[in-house]
């Protein structure tokens, strides 16, 4: 039901912005916190050409690592239809939550090992072209220093201000640097252990486990819904980071729908207009259905769109199937399947936004390097087919389907028949998802008797690939060595109708 309102909505939201001057030549000088002004506000090119960023699930939920981000909800709960086995797992391994609450992980939470500059020279080397933390979750508690909230990275854990020095570390690596914001759900998430808690009081929320009333966890109405004041700090939480650390996207988790929304309209007014003050192109993200469509750049969770759409659009995943965060039974994704859906995604017109958990101390798991490695390893030698680029007139061709919407990242095995292609000034790029058996690619899409093509070069060389045409299609001939594996592309010059 939930995947049914979601694409009613989707599909709303794309005939809506197709319908918008997608350049938005006469933004304005200053934004007002209005919808109709806020929707000029244009898509950034940085956005648009960087395809490929990273952020991290890293808080105190990494120290139990176990299951996922959601720990600090279900160690409190004993009664589940679907079962226990978080709660049992607290209870045998810490104890009751009454007597080892969430609280009580912070001191845990030490980050010992964590260094700012290596991890984003590795995201840097995975070709990632922005990147940041998930600055708080869920739980409440705050990765940076900051003077709203106790509960702090500065003030607790590690005792350090990570998102300013991760912001200092990737911008030193000539990326952008990105914000994520999960703490509208901060609003019901716990159950309570206490019934004397109040859930309104901030600066109980989200540690000890504050009281939760009938109705407070809906997703789109909670009711009670929060105070003023409980908006108001959600809001100025946001507004801090923009302040301290300037990122060039403020990205969203989904429940932006029960914020009022003129406290949106004024979060959003101020950091669009902060950044006509800077002279830097900035950005802010909102799931399906929570912000009109042109306010803000749409993103699906673990999703993708079935074909090509006229704005840009951003999919966050995880590289971990089983969490967003660090557990113990990780189920990593392949760097395969991750090439794979980079490169369909960009083929319509997205980008990619991919989740690593790093652990406690903060060390980043080898098995998830050697993903992000070789990912880099590709777009090294394949990034000119990826970066700046822009859909042609269709996406791809082949008989594997890519799924689509909202929590479908099940992503399949595709074939050497599966093509996507991009563009970019006079270029067209056709990219086989797999390396074909027999050295040849045939590509449907170019019939001899519909295109005439000058000449077709392999990516990563200037080497000129035999080729022939007919009303079947394009057939190019591979040499014996190629500069990658996983997929190959192709640069296809002099490309004109018939």
């Amino acid at each position: 039901m939930k995947r049914i309102f979601y694409t009613l909505i989707l599909c709303c939201a794309v005939l809506v912005s197709n319908s918008e001057d997608l350049k938005n030549p006469d933004s304005p000088q200053k934004y007002d916190a209005t919808w109709a002004s806020l929707t000029k506000h244009p898509y950034p090119e940085w956005f648009q050409d960087a395809k490929f960023g990273i952020y991290f699930h890293w808080g105190v939920y990494s120290v139990p690592a176990f299951g996922s981000e959601w720990y600090p909800r279900w160690m409190y709960i004993d009664t589940l239809v679907w079962g226990t086995q978080f709660y049992d797992h607290h209870l045998k391994t810490y104890g009751k939550p009454d007597k080892f609450g969430y609280k009580d992980f912070i001191p845990m939470f030490k980050a010992e090992k964590f260094n700012a500059d290596e991890w984003a020279d590795l995201f840097r080397r995975s070709g990632a072209k922005f990147a940041g933390p998930v600055a708080e979750h869920a739980d409440g508690f705050s990765m940076w220093n900051s003077k709203l909230n106790k509960w702090n990275a500065k003030n607790m854990g590690p005792k350090r201000d990570i998102v300013g020095e991760l912001e200092s570390a990737i911008r030193k690596q000539g990326m952008k640097f990105i914000a994520t914001f999960h703490h509208q759900w901060l609003w019901g998430w716990y159950p309570t252990w206490d019934p004397n808690t109040d859930c309104a009081n901030p600066e109980n929320a989200g540690l000890y486990g504050p009281k939760v009333l009938p109705g407070a966890f809906d997703y789109k109405n909670p009711n009670p819904a929060p105070s003023l004041e409980w908006f108001q700090l959600w809001k100025n939480k946001t507004m801090e980071v923009i302040a301290k650390y300037q990122p060039d996207m403020v990205w969203f988790d989904s429940r932006l729908s029960f914020i009022p929304d003129s406290i949106k309209r004024n979060l959003m007014a101020y950091y669009y207009n902060k950044g006509l003050d800077w002279k830097q192109e900035v950005s802010m993200t909102y799931k399906v259905g929570e912000l009109p469509a042109n306010s803000a750049i749409l993103d699906l969770e673990k999703g993708a769109l079935d074909n090509i759409q006229e704005f840009p659009w951003l999919t966050d995943a995880s590289i971990d199937n089983a969490s967003w965060c660090y557990n113990m039974n990780p189920v990593y994704k392949t760097s395969q399947m991750l090439i794979d859906y980079l490169i369909t995604i960009v083929s319509k017109n997205g980008q990619l936004l991919l989740d690593i958990p790093p652990r406690p101390d903060g060390t980043i798991p080898e098995e998830v390097k050697t993903v992000l490695l070789d990912m880099g390893a590709w777009l090294a030698v394949n990034g000119e087919a990826i970066y700046g680029t822009r859909p042609w007139t269709n996406f791809g061709e082949g008989t594997t389907s890519d799924g689509k919407g909202d929590f479908n990242d099940q992503i399949p095995a595709y074939t050497s028949e599966d093509i996507r292609f991009t563009t970019k000034s006079d270029t067209l790029y056709a990219i086989s998802m797999a390396i074909p058996t027999d050295q040849k690619i045939r590509i449907t899409s170019l019939p001899g008797n519909k295109y005439q093509i000058k000449s077709i070069e392999l990516v990563g060389t200037s080497q000129k690939l035999k080729f022939t045409q007919d009303e079947k299609g394009t057939l190019v001939e591979l040499p014996k060595t190629l500069p990658s594996k996983h997929a190959v592309s192709l640069r296809i010059s002099g490309l004109k109708k018939k």
